[in-house]
């Protein structure tokens, strides 16, 4: 055999010996691919009518009149049944007085309903290794300060679930007041301590943006653009965006509205915490975001992120007040990483509710039944809220009450 061929043999597997030296060590790694994007579901132009067990045709005629109640201007509403979409709908105006009609693809705000997309971000930056949900918050988010110095012992989870020890909504009207998110955080160790951190619950606005921080050090793109990359592409909510100008230049929005249905300005203090309450979109696109939360996106959203992002930390009483108008629909409120939980009659339901400045918006599903429903509305109007205990009412074969108050009240003057 020639001396040069055995030297080129050596030198072969000598170089395969270290390939698989080192990736047995984990330091050769074939590079991840981004997840290729979801198949869209399809479009529903009209509603569906009959079949299941939600009444469609009911559901309609009861979001028809509830458009016309004094103080809504416009709203849209999306149910998915057994992981099917099978209604999706526009009502009323989105600017009042204008003629026009909110459609499936008018982009409206989340609100709060935002929080839930920045604990999945987060939680799903920490299955990937990138950081872990028990890194004390200082590590990433150096602005967020707490009484004691409270920072250096509580975790990336204890701030996606309002745990951080601390007056609730800490700061908010100065936000409002147009003063820096940044700054404020830097200032909240000078609060009182309301608590240790992780050890109750006073939900945040300014402290948990810590979220928002926290991705872009960690994937060093700015808030949107990680989102963008990491949830909306994929999930294919093209109408999303994360900022006032997104909400503006889309082809159809809905203006906010307070008191009889009088437009306002956007605001853009809640844009400022965009974890907390930044995000717009189409009622399409957010029924796309229901439907992976149910698990219908698993190669997105893995069973395992969901089941972190959803399983309970705190119990919440201020929440269980607020839901003593329901009568004994919802019981047991807690809150996991961005969603609350609560007992439905005996059944897990997941949710959130969300409020800006003229935009309301809802979401709340049965993940073990696929089933749940979302709505955004352009005005300050809390009488929509009824919406999704009607549904899970029809869900669970209970007998139907008036929870969207349509029999009672005064009607919009026409």
């Amino acid at each position: 055999m020639p001396r040069r061929f055995v030297v080129f043999a050596s030198l072969l597997l000598g170089l395969l010996a270290v390939a698989f030296a080192w990736r047995a060590a984990g330091l050769l790694r074939a590079p991840s691919a981004p997840p290729s994007p979801l198949q869209p579901i399809p479009l529903v132009v009209a509603p569906r009518l009959q079949g299941g067990s939600i009444d469609y045709r009911r559901l309609d005629d009861r979001l028809r009149r509830l458009v016309e109640e004094d103080g809504m201007v416009g709203l849209s509403v999306g149910v998915i049944e057994g992981g099917k979409l099978n209604f999706l709908k526009g009502y009323g105006e989105t600017v009042a007085g204008s003629g026009e009609r909110v459609t499936t693809s008018t982009v409206f705000r989340w609100a709060s309903v935002s929080k839930g997309l920045a604990a999945t971000m987060v939680a799903g930056l920490a299955e990937q290794g990138k950081l872990s949900l028990d890194d004390p918050i200082i590590r990433w988010a150096p602005s967020l300060h707490l009484p004691g110095g409270g920072q250096r012992w509580a975790t990336v989870d204890d701030v996606l679930s309002h745990r951080v020890g601390i007056v609730s909504n800490a700061y908010d009207g100065k936000l409002e007041d147009g003063e820096d998110a940044r700054a404020l955080r830097r200032s909240f160790g000078e609060l009182p301590a309301l608590c240790a951190p992780g050890t109750c619950s006073a939900y945040q606005n300014i402290a948990f943006d810590a979220a928002s921080e926290i991705v872009e050090r960690v994937t060093g793109l700015p808030y949107e653009a990680a989102v963008r990359a990491r949830l909306f592409g994929p999930l294919g909510m093209t109408s999303a965006s994360v900022s006032r100008e997104g909400l503006m230049s889309a082809k159809s929005w809905a203006q906010p509205h307070v008191g009889k249905g009088k437009p306002v300005e956007v605001s853009d203090a809640y844009y400022r915490v965009p974890a907390a309450g930044g995000v717009n979109s189409s009622i399409y696109d957010f029924a796309l975001w229901l439907r992976a939360q149910m698990g219908g996106a698993p190669r997105i959203l893995s069973p395992a992120l969901l089941d972190t992002i959803h399983r309970p930390r705190v119990v919440t009483p201020v929440e269980q007040g607020r839901v003593r108008r329901f009568g004994d629909r919802l019981r047991g409120a807690r809150y996991g990483l961005g969603w609350r939980d609560y007992d439905y009659l005996g059944h897990r339901v997941i949710g959130h509710l969300g409020g800006v400045r003229g935009h309301r918006s809802l979401i709340l599903f049965d993940p073990e039944r696929r089933t749940g429903v979302v709505a955004l509305w352009n005005s300050a109007s809390s009488r929509p809220v009824g919406l999704e205990i009607e549904v899970m009412d029809m869900v669970y074969g209970v007998p139907p009450e008036d929870w969207l108050k349509l029999d009672t009240g005064p009607k919009k003057p026409r």
